[in-house]
């Protein structure tokens, strides 16, 4: 497996070291894969929700072009996303 020298500063040295010793982890190594792991998910996670965000703003701006426009307020779309109900 290829090697990588990397600088850490003393609080994520601090980290490493705690997670190895409290036995989470066999060595330093595998806490940094697996932080490389979880950082390579969330921006996974963000690209998605990134393109959702524009193919639904792209929706959006189409449908005002068309002017199609909502009867409900902003409060009442609101809570509807946040009830997790369709907008």
């Amino acid at each position: 497996m290829p090697t990588m020298n990397v600088s850490l500063t003393s609080e994520m040295v601090d980290f490493v070291e705690s997670a190895v010793s409290s036995g989470d982890y066999v060595s330093a190594s595998e806490v940094v894969r697996d932080a490389i792991r979880v950082l390579r998910h969330d921006k996974e996670a963000e690209d998605v929700k990134m393109h959702l965000l524009r193919r639904e703003i792209e929706r959006g701006l189409l449908q005002a072009d068309r002017e199609e426009f909502s009867s409900r307020s902003i409060d009442e779309i609101a809570r509807s996303v946040l009830d997790g109900r369709e907008v």
